[in-house]
């Protein structure tokens, strides 16, 4: 092969490699680049974990053993499952193709990390969908928040309805109304509810109960998660 032919080759080669590079930009938005401090992990299209990176296992503090062929949602934190859940139904449902959302993690020691979940999906042959990839991207210099998800049921069927009331803005008159209690009941509740979660006023309580995780993220009326109703 000549000089010249085999630059021509070379010049098609990175002409054809550049297009497809500006067709894949053009159909999606083009994901960040990834970096060490990245933990990826795979799913299959019940949302259990197949494989994942190193990272992911360190930043988790768990065991490959501990995970693999459980539900990723099983990990985060329970004021966000339900969400990154659908997210993640849609992408195996092939309703959309990625998905960005903050989240926050359960980690082995007890603690949360905060960071941003990137969920992708993997097609092979003839577009068949061969699994789901989710990145995640824990926030710099985050060690870990100490208010963490209890592993406790602290509440009981009425305190939940109390707590949910309050943080609605109802009237302890209407709450009263509305669980068949007396004004008296509720407020005795209401202080027990204080006293348990170390708070002094009910704006505090509120503030408590969405810091715990306790009410699910982007829902209204606020509800508690089974995961705290005994």
């Amino acid at each position: 092969m000549s000089a010249d032919v085999a630059d021509l080759a070379v010049g098609v080669e990175v002409a054809v490699v550049a297009d497809r590079a500006v067709r894949t930009a053009t159909r999606k938005p083009a994901l960040r680049a990834i970096t060490p401090e990245m933990c990826m992990v795979n799913l299959d299209h019940r949302l259990r974990i197949v494989s994942a990176s190193m990272e992911f296992f360190r930043v988790f503090e768990r065991s490959s053993d501990a995970v693999t062929g459980t539900g990723l949602c099983d990990l985060l934190h329970p004021s966000v499952r339900s969400k990154v859940e659908n997210q993640l139904r849609l992408l195996a449902r092939g309703e959309r193709s990625r998905f960005v959302e903050r989240i926050l993690v359960m980690r082995e020691n007890g603690t949360t990390l905060s960071g941003e979940f990137i969920g992708s999906t993997v097609h092979g042959v003839g577009d068949r969908l061969d699994s789901l990839t989710v990145v995640f991207r824990p926030d710099k210099n985050e060690r870990g928040n100490q208010v963490a998800c209890s592993k406790k049921k602290i509440l009981s069927e009425i305190d939940a309805r109390i707590l949910e009331g309050v943080a609605s803005g109802v009237s302890t008159i209407q709450l009263a109304a509305n669980l068949y209690m007396s004004r008296g009941g509720v407020e005795y509740h209401v202080t027990t509810l204080l006293r348990k979660m170390k708070v002094k006023n009910r704006p505090a309580l509120i503030s408590k109960a969405y810091s715990m995780g306790i009410f699910g993220v982007g829902s209204w009326p606020p509800r508690a998660l089974p995961d705290f109703v005994r």
